[in-house]
């Protein structure tokens, strides 16, 4: 499988599941493809910030509610700026990286792992503070969260498919004639 769709694949898998845990984690799935992608992610961010705006007016929270959904969009959105940083940095070590004569692959794996663990560290606070805010709803309240959550499931398995769709008529199907593999 060509490593861009894995790579797409495995975006979309990581959102669907982060936003099972924290709905707003979706929202760093806006880098997720290239602008214009098959999948139509631009503006993703932008179409997830609407929704929660949607989802937070249908809530009616209490002020301790809405204290704790505050928090949780703060932090969502400071973790994501922090992310984003951490990606541009990946790319300067990277550029630089290219200008010796001679690739330092352990300085580069290391980076890259570093960077990975503290976006990882960022990913669990978020999904802590979406948890905290959504531990505070009732079972109304839950009600229209999960029912958010299962359109947005279905959103982005639509997302995949068209992806996927694209995927082969560009590339075609595998050798033998089969599929490509998810």
């Amino acid at each position: 499988m060509n490593p861009i769709f894995s790579r797409s694949s495995r975006y979309l898998a990581v959102a669907a599941t982060a936003l099972a845990v924290t709905f707003g984690a979706a929202y760093a799935a806006d880098e997720a493809m290239p602008p214009g992608g098959p999948g139509g992610w631009h503006g993703h961010g932008q179409q997830m910030m609407a929704r929660l705006d949607a989802l937070h007016t249908q809530l009616k929270l209490t002020p301790e509610q809405e204290q704790k959904w505050q928090a949780a969009l703060t932090t969502m959105k400071q973790d994501r700026e922090t992310e984003h940083a951490n990606h541009e940095k990946m790319h300067r070590q990277f550029a630089a990286a290219q200008q010796q004569p001679i690739l330092d692959l352990d300085a580069l794996h290391a980076a890259h792992r570093q960077i990975s663990q503290q976006n990882e560290q960022l990913r669990e606070q978020t999904a802590t503070t979406w948890l905290a805010f959504y531990d505070s709803l009732n079972d109304q309240q839950k009600t229209t969260v999960s029912t958010e959550l299962k359109q947005h499931f279905s959103m982005m398995a639509a997302r995949h498919g068209k992806m996927h769709r694209f995927w082969e008529k560009e590339h075609g199907a595998a050798a033998d004639g089969k599929p490509m593999p998810q």
